[in-house]
């Protein structure tokens, strides 16, 4: 997770991040979000609709492992964050970095 933390870090501050549950529909619907990222505790109805647009639109989404508060910790913003929109990853290697962990777990549960 701290490898997470530290992608998401740097995606704030290179890249082009929205924040927000309506711009994450709105980026899961048009197909334009590279990544979205909600906080495990990310209320069900928005969760639906932002996962169903995410399969719509075949644009990834990961389930951040901590809260709302801990999502907006790591994006420096003194704010709880329940959707996390990356449009542009900048310096940050964060997709690499969640599809070597989202591999590395399918092997945990395989074992």
């Amino acid at each position: 997770m701290i490898d997470i933390d530290k992608a998401i870090a740097t995606a704030v501050k290179t890249g082009k991040v929205w924040f927000g549950a309506n711009q994450a529909i709105r980026s899961a619907r048009t197909g334009k979000a590279k990544l979205i990222v909600l906080a495990a505790n990310c209320p069900p109805q928005i969760k639906n609709d932002i996962e169903y647009y995410c399969k719509l639109s075949n644009v990834p989404i990961t389930i951040y492992k901590g809260t709302s508060i801990d999502l907006g910790i790591v994006c420096g913003k003194p704010f709880a964050i329940s959707a996390l929109t990356i449009r542009e990853p900048g310096d940050s290697d964060i997709l690499k970095t969640l599809k070597a962990s989202e591999i590395a777990e399918l092997m945990e549960e395989a074992e």
